[in-house]
């Protein structure tokens, strides 16, 4: 037996422990971006939001741009995730013909389609999102985790428009959405139902939906 012997077993599970605690600091990490905005961000802020000695931030990550990239890879994923769990009510409001090009098949759309983009939360959770979203540019980690993490957003989208059989792309709905929540902030609106209106806008300039299958 060699001396590496006893010690093997464990080291699945100490690496598991391992993969929490840098999980536990990514996380950290993407609430107070949400929270604070990404200039908050510091080894000292994210281990006090993660409860664990400073000492950890060193430990698990290179430095603080490696924090600020998985923290942006874990909002991107957040972001594509709401997108994704859409499809299901998509496919069940195709099923019961609530989408289609009328008044209300666009609204319903709309409403699936918005609730597919926006960060799930109360107004301030939105503000919080769309704060830091505006001033990820910042940051050059933080701009290039979501540049790389847009590409599954837009994945998700575009399976859900061909769900719901609207003619937009993808793009040009996040970029209503986003213009939307923006503005309804700004001036004191309810963001989704700004969102919701803008959209049916252009889906009935754009042709509406087409034979949803």
């Amino acid at each position: 037996m060699t001396d590496d012997g006893p010690a093997a077993p464990h080291r699945p599970r100490r690496q598991a422990r391992g993969e929490r605690r840098r999980a536990e600091l990514v996380r950290a990490a993407a609430d107070i971006i949400l929270r604070d905005g990404p200039a908050a961000l510091s080894h000292r802020a994210v281990a006090a939001e993660a409860g664990v000695p400073l000492a950890s931030t060193t430990y698990y990550f290179d430095g603080l741009d490696e924090i600020v990239a998985d923290a942006g890879a874990l909002l991107s994923a957040d972001w594509a995730a709401g997108a994704t769990r859409q499809l299901g009510v998509a496919r069940e409001a195709v099923g019961r013909g609530e989408v289609g090009d009328t008044s209300a098949g666009r609204r319903r759309s709309a409403e699936i389609l918005v609730d597919a983009t926006l960060p799930v939360g109360d107004r301030t959770a939105v503000r919080g999102f769309y704060e830091q979203l505006v001033g990820a540019g910042r940051s050059v980690a933080l701009e290039s985790a979501y540049a790389r993490g847009r590409v599954a957003l837009d994945a998700a989208l575009v399976e859900l428009t061909a769900v719901l059989g609207v003619a937009p792309a993808a793009p040009l709905l996040v970029a209503v959405i986003d213009g939307a929540a923006v503005t309804a902030l700004a001036e004191g609106r309810d963001v989704r139902a700004f969102a919701i209106e803008l959209v049916e806008q252009v889906l009935a300039s754009g042709g509406g939906a087409a034979a949803a299958t």
